[in-house]
């Protein structure tokens, strides 16, 4: 809301500026991200759902587990290790020159600083989004089906395309729209990669230029389109859940696949993992390992101390105010109620740089204001109270990945009966009792997962910390950030590691579910555990 006050006030001339200029380069830079990321996404997470769903070949059952690996990076610590390994002089490129002899101007490489290779950094990590929900939609469905297209002599493809893939079609496209808005959202990557979007447009705007008119009416550009996106994925999401298995439920029967099919199989399942996991973790240890520094010292004790405080802190009051926000939804199902479920489940769909936007503007208006209310009337220099200190990143923060923690106690509470709220007000556990002795003890483990969760989001979100952190006060997500800004790889790798062990946590979390889990039981709750919306 903010940030739209300011862009709609601001100066018309700046953006009748950023009309004619910047907009339709940002616009389109961005579609073709969306574009190529979407399609490439689908068809990954599709097609290895299905394999590993349906088919039995050389290491399905490890793979099954292994394609939700690369969920632990965050886009800009891939682009690094790639970097690195794919630069002029990187590995790749200097066995090519010493196995042929060429030289430097020898031979054509594509650019990895690209468009095209920020978009391969993004499907790389996004990808398990579909793949999971997707693999979630294929276990719920009968064979049934899928049999009568085989005994009426379809293909497997075929049966494939006309039965299976149309079943599932609503929860691929909500998984390729959450990866749409990760994507729109992305900064480290693009700004790494000097790809113009608008996440990227925002903080040139902000600092580069100075300039936060514009910033804020490009944040009210990207607020649109991510409002839209969110839209539509809420209303497929809707689709998921109407489209059920039926009454009577047969778990597919896996065939298997053996000679060449197999093993092309298991190269095009375990691709995406080799991409998305072995490479970056080698790389970042070697870079790490040759840059001298260790998580060790001093500097990055303290990084990673400011990192752990921050993250825990927004954990703790962002899944306080899930809390509080499901059990009036549950308590008490009022408009209020739902007004308040939907508003904290747009957050996510907002990217960091629009939300630290659209609070710095209003806060750092009030800061002034109480500065010259102080300084006139007691002499007194208060400063930045607000703006300069941590609480503006957390209430970021908790606008960001609220989503994420409702979405997790949610999935705890629907376990519960309503029938044991009202025993619980009969045996005189009414309000917050009812709350701390019947809800919390039941959905214990959905609220640290929902704590891990944000924990590791914040850990890793990088735009709106840029923003909003004060001068003397860096996270591990900045300080990788800054070091790969100077060039600096091997010492970037140094941080970069940190934050894919943090992120690394959920994701065995989540691998140790998917092992345990049944044919045809938990299924949609794995898909539903992907991402909030």
């Amino acid at each position: 809301m903010a940030a739209a006050l300011a862009a709609v006030t601001g100066d018309l001339e700046v953006w009748r500026d950023v009309l004619a200029s910047v907009l339709p380069r940002y616009t389109a830079t961005t579609l073709v991200l969306v574009a190529v990321v979407g399609t490439s996404t689908a068809v990954i997470g599709t097609g290895t759902a299905w394999l590993v769903t349906v088919y039995r070949f050389p290491g399905a059952r490890l793979l099954e587990i292994a394609l939700a690996l690369p969920l632990a990076f965050p886009a800009y610590v891939l682009a690094y290790a790639y970097t690195s390994f794919l630069d002029h002089s990187g590995p790749v490129q200097s066995l090519l020159r010493d196995v042929t002899g060429w030289g430097p101007r020898d031979y054509w490489f594509p650019e990895i600083r690209s468009i095209g290779g920020a978009a391969a950094m993004l499907t790389t990590v996004l990808y398990p989004y579909v793949y999971l929900l997707a693999r979630a939609s294929f276990r719920q469905q009968s064979s049934n089906a899928y049999l009568v297209a085989r005994t009426l002599g379809r293909r497997p493809f075929a049966a494939f395309w006309r039965v299976a893939l149309p079943m599932a079609r609503p929860a691929i496209v909500g998984g390729v729209l959450l990866t749409i808005m990760e994507t729109i959202a992305d900064f480290g990557t693009v700004a790494f990669f000097n790809v113009d979007t608008f996440a990227t447009g925002i903080y040139q705007a902000w600092f580069s230029l100075g300039d936060r008119a514009a910033a804020a009416q490009l944040a009210l550009c990207l607020l649109s389109f991510a409002l839209l996106i969110a839209g539509l994925e809420r209303a497929q999401r809707g689709k998921v859940r109407t489209a059920g298995r039926g009454a009577r439920f047969d778990a597919m029967e896996r065939g298997r696949l053996r000679g060449a099919r197999g093993w092309a199989a298991t190269a095009f399942c375990a691709a995406p993992v080799i991409v998305g996991f072995v490479i970056p973790v080698v790389m970042l240890g070697s870079m790490a390992l040759g840059s001298g520094q260790s998580l060790l010292d001093p500097r990055y004790r303290d990084l990673m101390l400011n990192s752990v405080m921050l993250a825990s802190l927004a954990a703790v009051l962002t899944v306080s105010g899930a809390i509080v926000i499901g059990y009036r939804a549950r308590t008490r199902p009022t408009r209020v109620s739902k007004g308040l479920v939907i508003g904290a489940g747009l957050g996510y769909a907002v990217p960091g740089g629009v939300i630290a936007v659209g609070l710095m503007v209003p806060f750092a208006a009030l800061d002034n204001a109480i500065d010259a209310v102080m300084e006139a009337r007691f002499g007194i220099d208060t400063g930045l109270l607000i703006t300069g200190s941590i609480w503006l990143m957390v209430l970021a923060y908790m606008a960001r990945f609220m989503a994420a923690a409702l979405n997790a106690y949610d999935s705890g509470m629907a376990t519960i009966p309503s029938h044991f709220d009202a025993i619980g007000r009969s045996l005189g556990q009414s309000g917050p009792r009812l709350l701390m002795r019947v809800h919390l003890p039941v959905a214990r483990t959905s609220v640290m997962t929902a704590l891990l969760i944000v924990f590791v989001d914040v850990m890793k979100e990088l735009p709106a910390t840029l923003i909003l952190h004060p001068f003397n006060f860096q996270t591990l997500a900045v300080q990788a950030h800054r070091l790969a800004a100077d060039e600096r790889l091997n010492e970037a790798a140094v941080p970069s590691l940190a934050l894919m062990a943090f992120g690394l946590i959920p994701v065995l979390i989540l691998c140790r579910s998917i092992g345990r889990e049944e044919p045809g039981r938990r299924a949609a709750r794995m898909g539903a555990a992907v991402k909030p919306g």
